[in-house]
């Protein structure tokens, strides 16, 4: 059995899309909904708040000017590694990869402006890791 090809869009650009693959699944990977976006316009098919970075980290995160620069980077995805960690959040990560083992692919779906410097890696390589793990 494979594992589900993982891609990464931001929502905003994968509104209304017409010739959408059918067996792509949609998971939107943001603890809060995108503002402006309608649940039909966001097709999303699972919305996992439970792996996704708890509020207080996300909120420092957003708090911090430097966040961007490459160290204090570092340390989110470090905090939010070991928040992935807990109990809750393995079980979640679990119950999400079981939902997707026999998928073909699945798109993850996030509001940040800059996806690769977000939590999004972070939950992508964790998904993988789960997907191959069960």
């Amino acid at each position: 059995m494979s594992t589900p090809e993982i891609a990464v869009a931001r929502i905003y650009d994968s509104l209304g899309d017409a010739s959408a693959d059918s067996h792509t699944v949609r998971v939107l990977v943001d603890r809060l909904w995108p503002r402006g976006v309608s649940r039909e316009q966001a097709a999303i098919d699972l919305w996992p708040k439970e792996v996704t970075p708890s509020n207080d980290l996300r909120k420092s995160w957003h708090a911090d000017p430097q966040g961007h620069e490459p160290e204090h980077f570092e340390e989110f995805k470090a905090s939010y590694r070991e928040e992935l960690q807990t109990d809750a959040a393995q079980d979640a990560l679990a119950e999400l990869a079981t939902a997707l083992r026999e998928e073909r692919s699945v798109l993850l779906l996030t509001a940040a402006k800059d996806p690769e410097v977000s939590h999004v890696p972070v939950i992508r390589e964790a998904l993988s890791d789960a997907l191959r793990t069960s």
